[in-house]
């Protein structure tokens, strides 16, 4: 009897801990969402050049160069066009290496960016579980 007790609470548990990890999904009804149009002036208007426009987990996603031709890939909520999260890659350094991700660009004079692929510049340990 204690068994499909202990059962649906496992899984209520596991379930809010998956939701937990995904904090860079997006998650709005699709009759909300801002047409792609209005991504690309989003990008042009803070001077991105787009390369590609797709959507992945829920969001936008822009692939291109920013105003100092850095390489960038960024996620925008698709209803309210907010940076979800941001990386930063120069043409030397490999993907993983080297860039900045966050929530936001990085403000001028912040710390270098971690090495260690588990720290995503918050300080708050990211990962895709699988």
């Amino acid at each position: 009897m204690r068994h499909p007790v202990l059962i649906a609470a496992l899984t209520l548990t596991t379930l809010g801990f998956g939701t937990a990890l995904a904090d860079d999904d997006c998650e709005a009804p699709l009759a909300d969402w801002q047409p792609r149009s209005a991504v690309q002036q989003l990008a042009q208007s803070k001077g991105w050049t787009v390369q590609r426009i797709k959507v992945d987990d829920g969001c936008y996603e822009i692939k291109g160069r920013d105003a100092n031709g850095q390489r960038i890939e960024v996620k925008i909520h698709p209803a309210t066009l907010a940076v979800v999260e941001m990386e930063t890659e120069d043409d030397d350094d490999e993907e993983g290496e080297g860039g900045s991700s966050s929530g936001a660009p990085d403000p001028q004079g912040a710390a270098p960016a971690t090495k260690n692929p588990l720290i995503n510049g918050s300080g708050q340990p990211s990962g895709v579980v699988q």
